[in-house]
């Protein structure tokens, strides 16, 4: 994947605009010896199923997919559309289609309702699921001199019925300045059920991307009512400033058995020349929020990392995962040598001290098997390997892969690519992925696929069989 598209995919993640993106798909080859089997199990047609989806899917006690597309649907409050949320259901008999329903259109701003999803769902116990639109709702964000809305908390409720049909809520609808505009990213529930998660801007501090959007994003939690019938509230945990704290929490977050939250910037952390002129000022951040014991309901915010550019890697993805020892594993999109890296972040010994990053996996050029530039953090997977998805690839469609911790202490983790997409046909572009019980990775590609109304196709949903003599977790 060359340069140029490359900063198209940075750009949709870390300063979207409501474009559409062109993607020139390659001239295929075929798939590298030993990787496993794939199947698209739907290509998106844009109208009215759906285009363009990114956020991970989650797989459903009923044993369905779920997630959402950016752009599509059948409701026409956009030149591109607002955007679903699917459900994906398994064929009765093996080797049949599996089968696509829209359960819900996003409706716009016009309507009060959210536009333009950009990160995918969570399923609480009682399996309602919830997600955030990164424009529409009641605010009065102004973009290119349309008024676009600051985004959304949504709800989307099962059926009663066998028949029924879903029903969304809207939760909570930014406003723009102090509490925050334009979230990503997956949310996150703590024990007590109040949701997290992260705006790129608002906030009221700095200014990371003005005139379009003001501000340097939030941390935000959403909490739901204490009486029957009454409102979801919202609260910013910490704005970030731009400075030695980061910019533009990216979503993500992850919660330790403390309750803390921790998370990454995409910018920020400190005036680095090698990232100020490409990717803004300072090169991400990782940082931690805890809940004070002094002052309830106030949080402390502390950086435990800043992202130099070199070869420890430059704008963090966000999608965080713990190990069972208490280590952070992330991604960066560039850095290392110049396209991204796999790290791991080891906690201070006995709580004194700084995190200590390590490098597992340097991506070295766009042009390789290896693939370039990870696009979502990591999922960890039967035995400990960790899965994720990056670009560039065999055939410059994106791969998937995965990551074996050593044999022996000290050792090194090996690398290998699962999956490389070829474009339609085929997926291109993966983002999020889910593993199921047996193995087999599920995700989604933002563009390929057989739908005709999108250049390079409207995305599909994959699976990857796993490799044979493969045990459940």
């Amino acid at each position: 994947m060359n340069r140029h598209m490359r900063c198209n995919r940075y750009s949709r993640r870390a300063t979207p605009f409501l474009l559409s993106i062109t993607v020139f798909v390659v001239a295929l080859t075929a798939a590298a010896s030993g990787e496993r089997k794939e199947s698209v199990l739907y290509s998106f047609q844009s109208i009215p199923d759906g285009a363009t989806p990114f956020g991970g899917v989650v797989l459903g006690k009923d044993g369905n997919l779920y997630s959402t597309t950016t752009y599509g649907g059948a409701n026409p409050c956009s030149p591109s559309q607002c955007g679903t949320v699917f459900q994906l259901a398994p064929p009765a008999k093996q080797g049949e289609a599996w089968t696509e329903t829209v359960i819900y259109v996003f409706q716009g701003n016009t309507h009060g309702d959210g536009n333009t999803p950009q990160g995918g769902v969570i399923f609480d116990p009682a399996g309602n699921l919830y997600g955030t639109t990164a424009y529409g709702g009641t605010g009065n964000c102004i973009l290119l001199g349309t008024k676009t809305g600051c985004g959304t908390v949504y709800q989307m409720q099962p059926p009663r019925s066998k028949r029924g049909a879903w029903t969304e809520k809207v939760l909570y609808s930014f406003k723009g300045g102090k509490d925050g505009q334009l979230p990503q990213g997956e949310l996150v529930f703590d024990r007590a059920g109040n949701i997290y998660g992260a705006t790129q801007y608002g906030g009221g501090y700095g200014s990371c991307n003005a005139p379009f959007y003001q501000h340097c994003g939030t941390v935000f939690e959403v909490s739901p009512p204490k009486v029957k019938g009454g409102k979801w509230t919202e609260k910013v945990l910490y704005s970030f400033k731009s400075g030695q704290d980061g910019a533009n929490p990216n979503g993500g977050l992850v919660f330790d058995r403390k309750g803390a939250i921790y998370g990454t910037t995409i910018f920020g952390g400190g005036n680095n020349r090698m990232c100020k002129a490409d990717l803004g000022v300072g090169c991400g951040t990782l940082f931690k929020l805890s809940p004070s014991s002094k002052n309830p309901g106030t949080w402390n915010q502390a950086t435990l990392y800043r992202f130099q550019a070199g070869k420890d890697g430059a704008a963090p993805n966000g999608g965080l995962a713990w190990d069972s020892k208490g280590a952070l594993y992330g991604t960066t999109f560039v850095g290392g040598s110049e396209n991204g890296t796999v790290f791991r972040f080891d906690p201070p010994v006995q709580g004194k001290g700084n995190w200590i990053e390590h490098l597992l996996f340097v991506f070295q050029s766009c042009g390789d098997k290896d693939g370039c530039s990870p696009w979502v953090g990591p999922t960890f997977g039967p035995g400990g390997d960790m899965y994720a998805t990056a670009g560039g690839g065999a055939s410059d469609g994106g791969i998937v892969f995965r990551m074996k911790p050593p044999k022996t202490s000290g050792g090194s983790w090996s690398f290998a690519p699962v999956y490389s997409f070829h474009g339609s046909p085929d997926g291109f572009g993966p983002g999020g992925i889910a593993l199921s019980g047996e193995g087999t990775i599920y995700g989604v590609t933002e563009y390929g696929g057989t739908g005709q109304p999108c250049q390079g196709g409207c995305g599909t949903v994959f699976a990857v069989a796993p490799s044979a003599g493969a045990s459940k977790p």
